[in-house]
């Protein structure tokens, strides 16, 4: 299907579109090691460098792991000592452990192979240590095993889905006051730019940023792409030189130009009222999202029938939550969503759930467990449920938020046209071939060549 879009003559435009959609993806950056280490004597060209393959394109197998550790030597000398590893599950606890005397002759290369068999189904991270002559470090990778097996063993909430109707019953008796003005210092020769302002869930304004095509005819209307912010994130305009696409980057409450109300610090921002689901800050951020589509069906140039909800991080994990509330939407793309299958975060990530520790110490009275049964109705896989729409999501192995686990715990929850892209060697990011599949698959299902 995608071949009828990826064409020359509509390559340009498409190289265009996915600096667009590149944007608002990156939000927390990866910290883990290379691909390849090295070290040198400090003042010559001599060098010990290590590459660590997981012998799979996306890292996961279905029975036997299998990696390679190549060491290459350009000393004059031989390099002698160790090479071992210690395989842990996604919490660290010790799977397994090997280690083997090995000796790298003067200006020469060598390759260690090794295989583990009978592992169990998920996900497991791999140290892969060097202690030589001139030599010492650790290489950090992850595999997974069947993950389409992994299955959360915490149940939805029986209310989940009357919880969220009454919240967007809520939302309904907010009126929107739409409000749209053009800032003719951001417009570019191609395109127009407009902050929108509404009124959300808790009588809230929120903005964000709105673009469109300049266009003679008045009748023209646009699909569109709805940009949703990551983890304290501010959305800025997102202009390109594509002739047919509305582009609307919202900040939700608490998220850039929408802080005026809600203006946490950083750190707290996760956890604001995180002991009530009632009042807990992201059932306004959700309705937030829900409230820009509204923006988007009160809008006569834009059309209401092609609209791609997508993000990164946060922005993942409200594309997620919109999809699944909102059939409006006509394809979600999310990328590393955040809060996905939430006990399971305890134990596995420092973040959000240091944070949520500390806020909670800091309210007599109130248990983590307590906040965690709250959680569930904010959970990812939760919402993965619900979703009707074609949906594309993006998993990095080494991801410090997001678990590969806890993200195949949403994607195997979703019961609709589904894809996964996954990426051995990335954390909280996704690789160029995600935005330039998700490029294609949106313009190709919207019917733009």
């Amino acid at each position: 299907m995608l071949s009828r879009y990826i064409m020359v003559k509509n390559l340009k435009k498409y190289l265009i579109l996915i600096l667009a959609l590149s944007a608002f993806q990156q939000v927390f950056a990866q910290h883990d090691s290379p691909v390849n280490s090295k070290t040198s004597n400090g003042g010559g060209e001599d060098e010990v460098s290590t590459t660590l393959n997981i012998n799979n394109k996306d890292g996961i197998f279905n029975s036997v792991a299998s990696f390679t550790f190549d060491v290459k030597n350009t000393y004059n000398t031989d390099q002698e000592g160790t090479v071992s590893y210690l395989l842990t599950d996604e919490k660290g606890i010790k799977i397994k452990t090997l280690s083997k005397p090995v000796k790298v002759g003067k200006k020469s290369e060598e390759r260690y192979s090794f295989e583990i068999p009978a592992l169990k189904s998920g996900f497991y991270k791999l140290n892969m240590m060097i202690n030589v002559s001139d030599y010492d470090d650790t290489t950090r990778r992850a595999f997974g095993i069947r993950p389409d097996e992994i299955k959360s063993a915490y149940p939805k909430p029986t209310d989940f889905d009357s919880f969220w109707a009454n919240a967007k019953a809520e939302l309904a008796k907010v009126k929107p006051q739409f409000k749209v003005t053009e800032d003719p210092s951001q417009n570019t020769d191609n395109r127009r730019v407009f902050l929108i302002e509404m009124k959300s869930l808790d009588n809230l304004t929120i903005r964000g940023w709105m673009t469109i095509p300049k266009n003679n005819n008045k009748n023209k209307q646009f699909s569109v792409l709805l940009g949703l912010p990551g983890y304290q994130v501010s959305l800025q305009p997102i202009v390109g030189r594509d002739d047919d696409l509305a582009i609307i980057t919202l900040n939700t409450r608490g998220q850039g130009n929408s802080r005026d109300v809600i203006h946490t610090e950083r750190d707290a921002f996760i956890s604001h009222n995180i002991e009530d689901k009632d009042k807990y800050v992201m059932r306004g951020v959700i309705m937030d999202c829900v409230r820009a589509v509204d923006f988007i069906y009160s809008r006569k140039e834009l059309r209401h029938d092609q609209i791609i909800a997508t993000g990164g991080s946060m922005g993942g994990y409200l594309a997620i939550a919109l999809a699944a509330l909102d059939k409006r939407v006509t394809i979600c793309s999310a990328q590393n969503p955040i809060l996905s299958d939430v006990h399971n975060l305890a134990g596995a990530v420092e973040w959000p759930i240091k944070d949520i520790r500390k806020y909670v110490a800091g309210k007599p009275g109130v248990t983590f467990e307590q906040v965690l049964h709250n959680m569930e109705y904010y959970d990812s896989k939760n919402f993965a449920t619900n979703i009707k729409c074609p949906i594309l999501l993006g998993l990095g192995l080494l991801d410090p938020y997001v678990p590969p686990a806890n993200g195949f715990a949403v994607y195997n929850s979703l019961n609709t046209d589904k894809k996964v892209m996954v990426y051995k060697d990335l954390g909280h990011e996704v690789s160029q071939k995600y935005k330039d599949y998700e490029g294609a698959w949106m313009r190709d299902t919207f019917g733009l060549f």
